[in-house]
Parts: C-alpha cells; sequence; structure tokens
C-alpha cells in the first residue's frame, strides 16, 4: 500500500466543505454505504486502499460525514472511534479501551479505492458475518495508518429490541416506505465516473432535509433515505446507551426522520434565554426525549432485553502522520 502519496482533491471534496451536512453515504454504526457491498473476489493479500490521505481536522464542527462514492470513500471531520465503529460494524457500547483522544481528535479521510474494486448495493451483512471489501480496506489503513490493534470478547449486557410500538402495526408519520431506488441511484453515478455523486440535499439544518441514500446523524437529529431499519436500529444505540437491534419485521428500505432533545444542549455563553442552536438551528429544550420521539414520531419503541453481546477491546492505538 502506498498510503504516502497525496490525494488530489476533488470539486466533491470542495462540496463536502460547503455543505458538512450533506447526507451521511454511511450510517456511523456500518451503514449502507460501507456493510452494503456484494461478495467479489478479493485479490492476493487481501483487499485495501491504493492510496490515503488523512489531516487533522480542527474546524470543531459537530457534524460529520462520511461518501462512498464510485472509486473513492471520505470521511469529514470523523474520530478513529468512528472509523473503528464502521470498519468492524460495532456499535458504540461494543467498543472499549483505547486511549481518550480515539474519541475526541477528528480528521479528514480521503481514500482510493483499486480499480478493481465494483461496488454495489445491497443489504447490509448479518452481525458477525464477514466483513464487505469496504471495511477490509478501512481495517487495513486503521492498522497502517493508526497502528490499531484489537480484540473480540463476549459478555451477557443488557440490550435494545426496537419493535413497532402499536398492536395494529401503524407506524408513525416521520417513518415511510422509502420509494428510491438505491441500487440505481449508485449505478447512475458510477457510469458519470470518479467523483460523481448523486444531487445534494437540502441546505444545512437539524433534520427535515431530503437524504436520498443514506444517513446522516446530529446531535438530536437522525434522518435516513432508503436504508433498512437494521441501520438505523444500529445508529440508535449511539444515543440510547446500549445496543440496538431491529426486532419490528418490517423489510426493505425506509426514509425517517427524527428528532428529540438531546440530554446535553450546547448554550454559548452570551446567549441569555435564547433557545440553543445545534447545527443553526433553534432545539427546544422541552421537546421529547428520544424514546417519547421513538413513539410519536416513528411508531416504534426501544424494549429492554439481555443477550450476549460481542465487544471489541482496542489494544493498541497511534496518532497517524499527517498527509
Amino acid at each position: 500500500m502506498r498510503y504516502s502519496e497525496q490525494i488530489m482533491t476533488s470539486p466533491f471534496v470542495k462540496y463536502v466543505k460547503s455543505f458538512r451536512s450533506a447526507a451521511l453515504a454511511a450510517s456511523l454504526a456500518g451503514g449502507a454505504a460501507l456493510a452494503a457491498q456484494a461478495p467479489q473476489q478479493a485479490p492476493p493479500g487481501g483487499w485495501a486502499f491504493e492510496v490515503a490521505s488523512i489531516k487533522p481536522n480542527n474546524s470543531g464542527d459537530g457534524r460529520v460525514m462520511m461518501q462512498n462514492q464510485p472509486g473513492r470513500f471520505m470521511a469529514t471531520n470523523i474520530t478513529l472511534r468512528l472509523l473503528i465503529r464502521n470498519a468492524y460494524q460495532m456499535q458504540d457500547s461494543q467498543i472499549t479501551g483505547g486511549p481518550s483522544w480515539i474519541a475526541s481528535d477528528h480528521y479528514d479521510l480521503i481514500a482510493k479505492m483499486p480499480d478493481a474494486f465494483q461496488p454495489t448495493f445491497g443489504p447490509p451483512p448479518a452481525a458477525g458475518g464477514p466483513p464487505t471489501p469496504i471495511q477490509q480496506m478501512l481495517r487495513a489503513l486503521l492498522a497502517e495508518r493508526f497502528k490499531l490493534a484489537v480484540h473480540n470478547e463476549t459478555k451477557d449486557a443488557p440490550i435494545y429490541a426496537l419493535v413497532v410500538a402499536r398492536s395494529d402495526g401503524k407506524l408513525g408519520p416521520q417513518l415511510k416506505k422509502s420509494e428510491i431506488d438505491c441500487a440505481a441511484v449508485l449505478a447512475a453515478a458510477r457510469g458519470r465516473g470518479p467523483g460523481a455523486m448523486p444531487p445534494p440535499p437540502g441546505g444545512p439544518g437539524r433534520g427535515g432535509d431530503n437524504i436520498p441514500c443514506g444517513i446522516r446523524i446530529g446531535p438530536g437529529a437522525l434522518t435516513m433515505g432508503g436504508t433498512p431499519l437494521a441501520n438505523f436500529a444500529q445508529s440508535l444505540g449511539m444515543f440510547a446507551g446500549r445496543i440496538v437491534l431491529d426486532r419490528t419485521g418490517l423489510a426493505g428500505a425506509y426514509d425517517v426522520d427524527l428528532t428529540w432533545a438531546p440530554d446535553q444542549m450546547p448554550r454559548p455563553a452570551g446567549a441569555g434565554d435564547q433557545p440553543p442552536l445545534i447545527n443553526g438551528a433553534a432545539v427546544d429544550p422541552n421537546g421529547p426525549s428520544l424514546f417519547t420521539a421513538l413513539q410519536e414520531q416513528l411508531g416504534l419503541k426501544l424494549d429492554s432485553q439481555r443477550g450476549p453481546v460481542e465487544t471489541l477491546v482496542i489494544d493498541h492505538a497511534e496518532k497517524p502522520v499527517e498527509n
């Protein structure tokens, strides 16, 4: 792997800088863009990015974006912990150990995929299954650039099951069956060549913007388009504090727009009695909790259970050399 080579900035990178709240092409818990890859014959030595650029991001922006576009994988304002979550398809509560900076230091990552790799859109892999090609590439990059070393353990722990709340099966107004064929969207983007992506969503905001294919996550907001609820459940684990498993029985892809009052909301100095702002949008501090919002907006609920949980223990990690 020739990771020391510099990757040139594309027009899409400029788009990322202008719209950092644009749609996540993958959930931060191993979403569609990372996990939805059909099996392919791996080259000798396994899948790995050809080159990658990693730079610190000191913007202080609370938003994170990931994009899996034809020929490239990109992550903006990402932490090592979030990269690990995607590479190993783990929720936050499944990861233990490691230095504190893995969750506080942010980076911008641009990585070129091998020419032989042809991404295809499909269902996410089953938990505990073999890694997808892109997950293999990420794992190789983390070991190479962050000197990451990990091992797995299994323990019995509390979990949440995401289930339909109403006995009649009626869903909430902000959970709808997706009408977008994300496989066709990806195929069209691939036909336009490397760096091409679907048209951008609406401008920055806290929820409410259309996400054609992917997941956008922010404080008190989770918006999803054309994505299975298994990926939505994984993302909920970021905020619920436990593993969340999809037990809704709802197959196919869905569109979701979920907003709630975060437990901790930023209040800048001098704000006075003004409502707190998240991504520039006012937030009602008396808004619904995550659990209430799930039922009122989506018609779903979290059922507390116990079960075996696979954990990933971080044995070693180092800060990368910028390039």
